[in-house]
């Protein structure tokens, strides 16, 4: 899994100075705090903190909070805000402190899938707005959950799937709605990644110096401190997170969405497990696939962790979405897309295409769409809604690996139709003193 951390952490490596704008840069504070959004972060390892430099890339925006449990982490992190703009946030170790911020106006939230719902919810009480990471909770009540909340307070929300604002990806999803791939059957997705091998089990251990480790697992179980749980590896155990299939799968499964124009599927079944890496430290499959039944076509998820080989486009490791006509095939991932034609008689039903490739920041674009949503008051590329229906499918996919079923799902209801004990994944069990939203 060495490839994925070394990918997160470039996100955020950038040198801070460059990356803000050259208002932000002196030998102390240059803000006019009335035309400037003050933002803060929770959760300041890794995501949530290339997310948080991609939006001081913007001018007119501030950050003056930062929040997190590794107070170490935490102070390093101000002190990298503190030499580029003169201005050192205010830290804290408890969200619900950080919210309280004065002139705090929005909130970007990149702790553990098993934080989201309680953080997010209690941002859109306290009047922020919300750009929250992928997936948006652990659980698909708790997903249903934050799509009331955000309506409820009335809050600005971006979801951290970014391929919605990415110009690579926009134009990849306007060839394929021309319809000149014809009748769309099936759609395939992947995560094929090169990573995996090496993550050992360790013995638990004593909690590092200055994590608050009670407040890290928050509602999940309570459980020994213990390495391979902490920080990025968090997402392969069920306790945080659902493996790759919430992690890279969020991400293609909102394009596949997008570029369907669907919501949820009919049925889901999928078969898999840990037949790489079977006596690794993680509880989630590294080899899985997921069959999707939408109606009118078939969705595919397939995921290989150590294998390092993508099918239709020759990018080694790259996730990627490709959509199956009649005609030809649209393949994308985040480095190129590409028109395979198909033949009938000796002849292309599509004119071959070279591959289109990627020379924007998605991240960037997307960033950029929640500062002007902010201001505007408008819906982001990227709404709560579209990120409820990428989780749906994410868990669905789990929740049938987990439990040996084909389940039928009926959006109506929101319910799983042919498991009597479905409600043991669909909704968590906080413990004390947290609690589930009552709305």
């Amino acid at each position: 899994m060495a490839k994925r951390r070394s990918f997160i952490k470039n996100l955020g490596a950038v040198s801070l100075a460059s990356a803000l704008p050259f208002s932000s840069r002196g030998n102390g504070p240059q803000y006019e705090t009335e035309n400037t959004v003050q933002v803060g972060l929770i959760g300041v390892h890794s995501m949530g903190w290339a997310d948080l430099m991609s939006f001081l890339k913007n001018p007119g925006t501030h950050c003056i909070a930062l929040c997190d449990v590794d107070h170490p982490l935490l102070e390093s992190r101000a002190d990298e805000l503190e030499a580029a703009t003169g201005h050192r946030p205010a830290t804290y170790g408890d969200h619900r402190e950080f919210l309280k911020a004065d002139g705090l106006q929005a909130v970007f939230i990149g702790t553990p899938d098993h934080w989201h719902c309680i953080q997010m919810i209690d941002a859109c009480q306290a009047g922020k707005d919300v750009y929250v990471e992928k997936p948006i909770a652990n659980s698909i009540y708790e997903a249903n959950l934050m799509v009331e909340a955000a309506a409820k307070y009335g809050r600005v929300v971006q979801v951290g799937q970014w391929q919605r604002s990415d110009p690579h990806w926009i134009g990849a999803l306007e060839y394929r709605r021309k319809g000149t791939l014809g009748r769309i059957r099936q759609v395939k997705a992947w995560a094929d990644v090169s990573y995996g091998r090496g993550f050992e089990v360790l013995p638990d251990s004593p909690t590092p110096a200055g994590v608050d480790y009670n407040r890290w697992l928050g509602p999940a179980p309570e459980r020994p401190f213990n390495r391979n749980r902490f920080h990025g590896s968090f997402r392969y155990f069920w306790d945080y997170a659902g493996g790759l299939m919430t992690d890279w799968g969020v991400h293609m499964i909102d394009m596949v969405l997008a570029g369907m124009n669907a919501q949820a599927p009919m049925s889901v079944m999928a078969i898999g497990g840990k037949l790489a890496f079977p006596d690794n430290a993680a509880e989630t499959p590294d080899t899985l696939t997921t069959v999707y039944d939408f109606g009118d076509f078939s969705f595919i998820w397939e995921q290989f962790m150590a294998m390092g080989r993508s099918p239709y486009l020759d990018d080694p490791g790259e996730p990627g979405v490709a959509f199956i006509g009649e005609n030809g095939i649209l393949a994308i991932n985040r480095k190129q897309w590409q028109v395979l034609p198909l033949q009938e008689d000796g002849k292309y039903r599509l004119s071959p295409t070279p591959p289109r490739y990627s020379n924007q920041s998605g991240l960037d674009a997307h960033t950029l769409n929640f500062l002007e949503c902010i201001k505007s008051r408008e819906p982001t590329h990227c709404t709560i809604e579209m990120g409820r229906d990428a989780a749906l499918v994410a868990h669905l996919g789990n929740i049938a690996y987990r439990s040996g079923k084909k389940l039928e799902w009926q959006e109506t209801s929101g319910s799983i139709t042919n498991f009597d004990d479905a409600v043991e994944y669909l909704k968590p069990e906080y413990r004390a003193p947290w609690k589930l939203w009552k709305g």
